[in-house]
């Protein structure tokens, strides 16, 4: 018998065996919200269907074990041939094979496909972010590669393909899906690319090149296939002084069968996103490379895929917050403390409301994106106003709930106390991986930043953005005022640059409040404007004015079954 001190009493019961989907109000009448009225019922079921393997023991057992058995980097086999592969847990490939499964690397083939890849991504990565950047980067290679058709048209289908078929071991026509990567940063640049000093040597080959270099981050070693940056001397159509930054398509395996030169250094020792490996390559001046887009114009042609991933960390962000709000709510519902439940505790609810708000937000605005992806994708009379509207909201969306993730985890772990901060929790796992999406696709400033290009040079964009929020018009007037605040700070130039991050931060939270203003119920919409655009919202979580239903809020975020 054991020892009567190790009675467990009051603690919660572990949240697993859920439908992450069902339980999340926001995400449930969010997508209801987007989705064609014709296909609600079917796209509702696919994401429950989804939600309920999310919650499962299993995929958080995945999860768990992808993070604590990471990648291993292999040079050679045991004869000394230079193999350079990527070795991972068996966990690893489990959680891909269930993203790609559920079509998270395809919004192209099914109407209302941002959407429900959006919201599909958002429930998956809730089980385990860092497979995630391997998704994301081969959802977004497509719009890339549709700059030279012939190459979408062979690369495309194994793209967007539902089944993951994983290894180097065959070309990748010969394979029934691939994954890709991009490798973009240098050491000498970061996200300054223009500065990239990888040299491009045309061939005889139409469009084929070699490339010499280095990437100082490449994510996803162990994809079949990368868009890269270069600079090129000129090529077979131009002579030497044309040229430029260039993006080009590098396989790993070539189409006989053998290995392209792809010299893996070693692996990033990262604080999170430890389930995937980032790497250092080397690029020898035999690697084998084919052009896509016009030469001088790599910048232009891979923007696309800079936006997709742009939205898949809004994306990730927003799932990283639901995830830890819905630990917290849950802990703080079924632990008590001097007598009452935490959740009871009005100083506790404050608090939790207070996330709750700060990931509604988030949930809400990422999928006012993905709708407007899919009006873009769409055509027709919506897709120009949707075009400039993404033009302003997603470096916006992208810079703000990126930067809330960080302080909303680490508020959520608080919640948990001690229990919270050891590595059998969820919420170290969670932490760790919070700060990576500001980084990832521009930081803070590089976001600020295109978001003032944006308002320069496409006055169009804040056209779509002012009338967007203008939606909102009336309902409340602290919103009403806020929006003024950002009209008053816009006609002012002087120093714009300088104040660069206080002018997004305003414009990302005047958008929020317009959004929950005509989308959420009335107590989420009335804590939202009271605090984030017109009250004295303090700089810690858990500071809401007096006098709002903070009970409604926390049972609204809370992951009951």
């Amino acid at each position: 018998m054991p020892p009567a001190t190790h009675t467990v009493t009051n603690q919660p019961p572990p949240l697993t065996d859920y439908d992450v989907f069902t339980t999340d109000s926001a995400l449930v009448d969010g997508v209801a919200r987007h989705v064609t009225p014709e296909r609600a019922e079917e796209v509702r079921d696919e994401l429950a269907g989804l939600g309920r393997t999310a919650g499962s023991a299993q995929a958080q057992e995945w999860g768990r074990q992808a993070n604590a058995n990471p990648p291993v980097l292999r040079t050679h086999d045991r004869f000394g041939h230079r193999i350079d592969e990527v070795d991972f847990h068996p966990a690893w490939h489990r959680l891909l094979e269930q993203a790609v499964g559920a079509g998270l690397t395809d919004p192209w083939s099914r109407p209302d496909g941002q959407l429900r890849r959006s919201a599909g991504f958002y429930l998956w990565s809730q089980v385990e972010a860092g497979h995630g950047c391997p998704v994301s980067m081969t959802h977004a290679a497509v719009p890339a590669l549709r700059k030279e058709p012939a190459l979408a048209a062979v690369w495309e289908p194994l793209l967007t393909s539902h089944t993951y078929d994983r290894g180097l071991e065959r070309p990748a026509e010969a394979k029934r899906g691939v994954l890709a990567g991009m490798g973009m940063t240098e050491k000498q640049g970061g996200s300054d690319v223009r500065a990239n000093t990888t040299e491009a040597t045309p061939l005889a080959e139409d469009d084929a090149y070699t490339l010499l270099g280095h990437k100082w981050f490449c994510s996803a070693p162990m994809s079949d296939v990368f868009l890269v940056l270069a600079q090129t001397r000129g090529g077979a159509s131009g002579p030497a002084e044309e040229g430029g930054l260039t993006c080009f398509l590098v396989p790993r395996v070539l189409p006989d069968g053998t290995r392209n030169s792809f010299r893996i250094q070693r692996l990033k020792d990262k604080l999170g996103n430890r389930s995937n490996a980032s790497a250092e390559v080397e690029f020898d001046g035999t690697t084998w490379a084919r052009r896509v887009g016009e030469e001088g114009r790599g910048v232009a042609t891979i923007i696309e895929m800079v936006a997709a991933t742009r939205l898949d960390c809004v994306t990730g962000s927003a799932a990283l917050m639901r995830q830890a709000v819905a630990q917290a709510t849950h802990h703080a519902a079924h632990r008590a403390a001097f007598g009452r439940l935490l959740a009871d505790q009005p100083l506790m609810r404050n608090v939790l409301a207070d996330l709750a708000l700060e990931s509604e937000a988030a949930t809400t605005l990422m999928l006012r994106l993905a709708a407007a992806h899919d009006a873009v994708a769409g055509g027709g009379e919506r897709a120009a106003a949707e075009r400039a509207f993404l033009r302003l909201a997603l470096p916006a969306a992208k810079y703000w709930v990126t930067k809330r993730c960080v302080p909303l985890v680490g508020e959520a772990l608080e919640c948990l106390g001690g229990n919270g901060y050891v590595e059998e929790s969820p919420m170290p796992t969670l932490l760790r991986e919070s700060p990576l999406n500001s980084l990832w696709e521009g930081s803070g400033n590089v976001q600020a930043l295109d978001v003032l290009r944006a308002l320069q040079r496409s006055p169009e964009a804040l056209d779509a953005f002012l009338k967007e929020i203008g939606r909102a018009h009336g309902a409340d007037h602290r919103l009403d005022a806020a929006v003024k605040d950002v009209l008053t700070q816009l006609s002012d130039l002087d120093g714009i640059e300088t104040r660069a991050r206080r002018l997004v931060e305003r414009m990302a939270l005047v958008l929020q409040g317009a959004l929950l203003v005509r989308y959420a119920p009335p107590a989420v919409a009335d804590a939202f404007c009271a605090s984030r655009l017109g009250g004295d919202w303090g700089a810690a979580f858990g500071t809401l004015p007096s006098g709002l239903d903070l009970a409604a809020i926390v049972e609204r975020a809370r992951p009951v079954g």
